[in-house]
């Protein structure tokens, strides 16, 4: 396993959150942010009325990791829509690539840890994607798609 204990895995998040805090681009926010607002740009943020951005946090461990990869893939979807239209802009684009190698970084612990997140993440001599349980299994659900 890339990782073994739940230290490890925080101290990437908290190096990661570390190194998207400390970005000197201020016309960005961080992933955490942009999540909660559904938007990463700061000067294009315009709240409706009243809003208040709700606080996500995560309770477990297999949540923070879920967590942190919806905060990159938001990232790289709001990333790639603004490169569409610019670019040109060098900033946004090294911002989109060390995204990426975020979430791929995120995706592997994740998938190391508790299985494939998609059907195209299947690896190795066999299709782990049908074995059981299924995650609503874990939880003690009887829930049946």
């Amino acid at each position: 396993m890339l990782f073994d204990e739940i230290s490890d895995i925080n101290f990437l998040i908290n190096n990661m959150n570390k190194l998207k805090n400390t970005n000197n681009n201020s016309k960005l926010v961080n992933d955490s942010i942009g999540l909660q607002r559904g938007n990463m740009f700061n000067n294009e943020y315009k709240p409706y009325r009243n809003y208040k951005e709700e606080i996500i946090q995560a309770l477990t461990e297999k949540d923070t990791l879920k967590l942190k990869l919806c905060e990159t893939y938001f990232a790289l979807i709001d990333l790639g829509l603004y490169l569409d239209l610019h670019p040109e802009d060098n900033d946004v684009f090294e911002r989109f690539q060390n995204c990426l190698s975020e979430y791929e970084k995120y995706k592997d612990v994740y998938e190391k840890q508790y299985g494939p997140l998609e059907l195209t993440c299947v690896k190795g001599n066999s299709y782990d994607w049908i074995n059981n349980p299924w995650p609503w299994d874990k939880d003690g659900g009887t829930k049946y798609v």
